[in-house]
């Protein structure tokens, strides 16, 4: 992008929230080839440095398939920082709420740490699912004033190695209703 810059084949585009007191700059190309191969892609490159009231900047950069003009470029930019914010909450919960993804899974030969980072992906796809489509999931996963899910990971293991547990359904009722809602006998095994 540097280099288009100084021949001039670079776009600028700034906006002022006099509001919020923010300068929004654009700098933008389209038709840029994606790497220096001879067959690469032909992509179209956004630059977008926001500075605050305090005079912070902030930089962001994109490519996409989208034709940049005047018109385009802040609403590419939104796009952008939403699908950023979405892909930051989501590593944050894989981090923090109980899926241990930054755990050293370093146990392999060969794949296992893959293996455990896609069954990771894949819990969390199953409780986002859970979450959306299943009544008994959602209230016990929202039990207490702030719920979080390590906490129902928690709750789910400590019932795991005291009860017997026959079903999904029985867990999720216990663990919103109390263990006393259900009948869940003691595992004397």
């Amino acid at each position: 992008m540097n280099e288009l810059y100084d021949q001039g084949e670079v776009e600028h585009h700034t906006i002022v929230d006099k509001e919020k007191n923010t300068t929004h700059r654009f700098r933008y190309a389209n038709n840029v080839t994606l790497n220096l191969q001879d067959d690469a892609e032909q992509v179209n490159v956004l630059d977008y440095i926001e500075i605050d009231k305090a005079g912070n900047s902030h930089v962001w950069c994109w490519v996409t398939d989208i034709e940049l003009t005047k018109k385009t470029v802040e609403s590419v930019m939104r796009g952008g920082r939403c699908r950023w914010h979405i892909e930051n909450q989501t590593f944050n919960t894989l981090k923090n709420q109980g899926y241990q993804l930054e755990h050293s899974y370093g146990h392999g030969e060969s794949h296992l740490a893959t293996n455990f980072a896609y069954l990771s992906f894949l819990a969390f796809l199953v409780d986002q699912i859970q979450e959306l489509a299943c009544p008994r999931f959602q209230k016990a996963l929202n039990k207490p004033a702030k719920p979080t899910r390590k906490r129902l990971w928690k709750k789910i293991t400590s019932l795991f190695l005291t009860l017997m547990i026959d079903s999904w359904d029985a867990l999720f009722k216990a663990i919103a209703h109390g263990s006393k809602a259900q009948k869940l006998e003691f595992d004397t095994s």
